[in-house]
């Protein structure tokens, strides 16, 4: 939306004459501050069109390698609120102390739009230059501010929402600015406290990075927030000394800034010393012990550790945050042997060569190590739960189970007593010894919820519940167990349009989000050749050899069920190769598809069987839209319906999916049918 020349003399008017005569108008008292500024200290005027300023090449090389530290600990969190905001048409910018960007995290197409009005790195967005914006006047203002559209000074901004927050360094002095930046017209109450969240894990994440000599000292009121993002935070010298201290440790102390804490000594702030706490919190497994503050009867739980640095350092335990944002994601890793005790040789499909899943699996370690929840997307049948194993395995809790649940394929009557359990007698027809629900068998392991989109809404409160308390509650009892473990969660579905339609709790969404990895479907992954390779060694003992027009006819196959149509249809080869080599006759499905590719797709009535209870309804002329892999997808249902006779059980047998993921997938390739079974 850009402002006509009437609505531009209009807003300057509006300007001016507010400055000028003093008056205020409701809720804009920043935004008023700053046009009196830009007014009457900078000589600006809204009228007058602003030009974009960028900074030379050289000049922004040199601000960025000297704000490196701070760029590195902001990287992945601006990636991960913009991945939480699930807007397009926003960008999460941070500048330094001069409102130079620095680092932009957006979509191409956004960035491509805004790049000319400034928003890029090494745009200068400075109040003295650039007039009432979300990033200047953050800086001006030292504190959070939100200018909305008309709020901004020049007319050119008039589109676009800014919210903007200081991050600060380990001194308390503002390192940088973090700013979301959109088109958005309506006002986001929750943007500038998920700004706050993540400037404090940036904080936090500084503290650890500057400090990783000192002992970092973990701290609440409340023992369940210690660890998250909520808690209080030292870096201690070894003699005791108080180097640097989070936001949070001031407020819970009573200090108001970096003045008051840094040089005193452990003994000054609680009732005990470095080494006893140290001890004390090693004898736990690092659990939070009590303690005092000193010359006062506040009770804190804390915990100790050795520096990052001190390869003798040990890992906390796993937590699930009080939200998705709350998860602390600052601490240090701990030594890569103590990541992956005792773990045992990868399958084939756990040894990961396409460049992108290295980087996930990557990302996935290092944020699992720290208690943050994870969440997978991808294709049905794409090896999202291949990769959480591998996630696990190599996870501080990698000695613990792995527990999978797929919530599509439990019938809703039985997923509460699958994931919380049950005490005898319960219900009818539960088993007389009771039964330990999944998420008590993941206690010290991995729990993962596959297809979390088809759970229950009510399901989803007890599940938000049990992730904010760390306790569950079996079926017919009032008795609760406490529970450890790390959560991996996997969906097919865009949960938040399925926030936004009202089927997916957003609180919960926010929980298991803590970052989002997006897995490629097996016809985009470069590794191809060797997944074919190792899969079928591992079902034929490696003693079997393909033909090279067969090998082609798998390299070039869409493979619209991904891994798990691969692996069946390897399965089948070497079933009719029978030890000899596989030739193109022992990969039916692909030769048949092959021999209709060029043929039209139009949605018709197949006939149906006489133990068929589908049938298609739709118009036989009616011609489908479909790119080539829809299209390509969708003639190898048709096909499989065929075989089957339009069983849609035994079509779901047949590709390893529940019905209900399989009436999705038909739903979305326009193959309709007359009523579910």
């Amino acid at each position: 939306m850009t402002m006509s020349v009437r609505e531009a003399h209009r807003h300057a008017d509006r300007i001016l004459e507010l400055v000028r005569s003093g008056k205020r108008e409701l809720g804009d008292d920043a935004v008023r501050q700053s046009w009196s500024r830009c007014v009457n200290e900078y000589q600006l005027h809204p009228a007058k069109p602003h030009e974009p300023i960028f900074i030379k090449r050289a000049e922004l090389e040199d601000r960025r390698e000297r704000r490196a530290d701070v760029i590195a600990c902001a990287r992945y969190e601006m990636t991960t609120l913009y991945q939480q905001l699930a807007d397009v048409e926003s960008a999460v910018v941070l500048t330094d102390t001069d409102g130079v960007i620095v680092h932009m995290v957006s979509s191409p197409e956004f960035a491509a739009e805004v790049g000319p009005l400034g928003l890029r790195v090494g745009g200068m967005w400075s109040e003295t230059a650039t007039g009432t914006n979300g990033m200047g006047t953050c800086l001006a203002a030292g504190g959070p501010v939100t200018v909305r559209r008309e709020d901004h000074f020049f007319t050119q901004f008039a589109e676009l929402t800014c919210s903007a927050v200081p991050v600060y360094d380990p001194s308390g002095d503002i390192a940088a600015v973090l700013d979301v930046t959109s088109r958005s017209s309506l006002m986001q109450q929750h943007l500038l406290v998920l700004l706050g969240m993540t400037a404090r894990m940036i904080e936090n994440r500084l503290i650890d990075l500057r400090f990783r000599n000192a002992h970092p000292l973990h701290f609440h009121s409340r023992p369940e927030f210690v660890y998250t993002l909520h808690e209080g935070k030292l870096a201690v010298r070894d003699d005791g000394r108080i180097l640097a201290a989070n936001r949070s440790a001031l407020f819970q102390l009573g200090l108001q800034s970096m003045d008051d804490i840094r040089s005193r000594r452990i003994e000054d702030l609680f009732q005990t010393s470095l080494e006893d706490m140290l001890q004390r919190s090693m004898s736990s497994s690092f659990h939070p012990v009590v303690t005092y503050r000193a010359n006062a009867a506040l009770r804190f739980f804390a915990v100790a550790r050795r520096p990052a640095s001190d390869a003798s350092g040990q890992a906390p335990p796993a937590r699930i945050g009080v939200d998705a944002r709350s998860t602390q994601a600052s601490r240090a890793l701990p030594p890569a042997r103590l990541i992956a005790p005792h773990v045992a040789p990868a399958p084939a499909e756990f040894t990961f060569k396409d460049p992108r899943l290295v980087a996930h699996l990557e990302t996935a370690r290092r944020v699992i190590a720290r208690q943050t929840p994870v969440l997978l997307c991808g294709e049905t049948g794409s090896g999202k739960e291949v990769f959480a194993r591998a996630v696990h395995n190599t996870s501080p809790h990698g000695g613990g189970a792995f527990v999978a649940v797929n919530c599509a394929s439990l019938p809703e009557s039985l997923i509460e007593a699958e994931l919380f359990g049950y005490r005898a007698g319960a219900f009818t027809g539960a088993q007389r010894t009771g039964r330990r629900g999944k998420i008590v068998q993941a206690d010290g392991g991995t729990l993962f919820l596959d297809e979390i989109a088809d759970m229950p809404l009510e399901l989803q409160a007890r599940l938000l519940r049990v992730l904010d308390e760390r306790q569950v509650a079996p079926l017919g009892t009032e008795d609760t167990l406490a529970v450890d473990f790390q959560l991996i969660s996997a969906s097919h579905e865009h949960l938040p349009a399925r926030v936004r339609a009202g089927r997916f709790r957003e609180d919960l969404y926010y929980r298991l989000a803590g970052i989002e990895l997006v897995l490629p479907p097996l016809r985009e992954r470069t590794d191809r050749r060797d997944l074919i390779a190792s899969m079928l060694a591992s079902e034929t003992g490696g003693n079997v050899q393909v033909a090279a027009d067969a090998h082609q006819m798998l390299l070039d196959h869409a493979w619209p069920g991904n891994i798990r149509e691969l692996r069946h249809v390897l399965r089948t080869a070497a079933a009719l190769a029978d030890g000899q080599p596989i030739a193109r006759e022992h990969l039916p499905s692909l030769a048949s598809l092959s021999a209709t590719a060029a043929l039209p797709v139009p949605v018709s009535s197949p006939a149906r069987g006489t133990d068929a209870p589908l049938e298609a309804a739709s118009d036989p002329g009616l011609q489908v839209k479909l790119n080539p892999i829809q299209a390509n997808e969708r003639k190898v249902l048709l096909q499989l319906l065929e075989q089957h006779r339009w069983n849609v059980s035994n079509v779901a047998k047949a590709l390893d999916v529940s019905r209900n993921t399989l009436y999705r997938k038909l739903h979305k390739l326009h193959i309709e049918v007359s009523h579910p079974e």
